[in-house]
């Protein structure tokens, strides 16, 4: 595969050096090499099985939390490697928002100042809100109902509210496990359009099944697939990794080619 990567360390947020990770003795994902511009958007697309959300947890070390998981190879953020940090301070500046929308329990308000405030946040509360808020583009619409549960917001507005927690903790890193999934085309349209706005404050990784969202909203696109394996699983492998354009209009693997063009499988 050509390497298309960023070739100054300045200009790359991740960088994954032949990562394997294994489920007990099943091998998930094999050998991926990735490099993730900062403060630009990459998409994950793939069949199911491929490894996309296995890869993407493991920038936060999210795979650390099942038991059975293992992760070889490297990966570093901002050059450092990330077995070095702290795992809650890198889930914090790598930050993650989930399929379905996950609001706490409790207000609008509370959503948004629980995380900021147990990671010892010291400025206006208020203020951080509100900035957090306009940042997911929902402040207009919450902004005279912040004691109202977040329960209480549409499927969308939830949506942009987890958002709207994870940028109020300061994040560097955005890591999005398809957060469309369960939302209606308007709402879609609305997160991609958030996504366009935050790519210039954030570095952000989306994985998503929908392929047109991945050409509308990514500036580059890593392509997945499965393999089966001996013992009748799946095993993920990065087939193709470049330029959104070029993945949709000329890609080099005919796998990918297959794919976009809705041949594959």
């Amino acid at each position: 595969m050509q390497d298309t990567r960023p070739q100054t360390m300045t200009d790359v947020a991740l960088k994954a050096e032949k990562i394997s990770v294994y489920y007990g003795s099943n091998l998930a994902v094999k050998d991926v090499f990735l490099d993730i511009p900062r403060n630009q958007i990459v998409a994950f697309i793939g069949p199911s099985g491929c490894g996309k959300s296995t890869v993407l947890r493991c920038f936060n070390r999210m795979n650390d939390l099942i038991p059975a998981a293992r992760v070889d190879g490297n990966i570093s953020f901002n050059g450092e490697d990330i077995s070095r940090f702290d795992p809650v301070e890198l889930r914090r500046r790598v930050g993650m928002v989930f399929q379905k929308p996950n609001p706490f329990p409790k207000s609008i308000y509370e959503n948004i100042s629980f995380g900021a405030r147990i990671n010892g946040y010291q400025g206006d509360m208020d203020e951080l809100v509100e900035r957090s808020l306009k940042g997911a583009a929902l402040w207009d619409e919450v902004k005279d109902k912040l004691q109202d549960s977040g329960l209480g917001l549409s499927g969308g507005q939830q949506q942009r509210l987890c958002i709207a927690r994870a940028i109020a903790i300061e994040p560097e890193v955005i890591l999005m496990d398809e957060p469309c999934s369960a939302l209606d085309p308007i709402s879609t349209l609305k997160v991609e359009e958030l996504m366009h706005e935050l790519k210039s404050q954030y570095t952000i990784v989306i994985v998503t099944h929908n392929m047109q969202q991945a050409s509308r909203v990514s500036d580059k696109t890593a392509f997945f697939n499965a393999q089966a394996t001996e013992a009748g699983g799946k095993m993920g492998y990065l087939v193709e990794y470049d330029a959104t354009q070029t993945i949709f209009s000329n890609p080099r693997e005919e796998y990918t080619r297959d794919y976009v063009s809705g041949r594959f499988g």
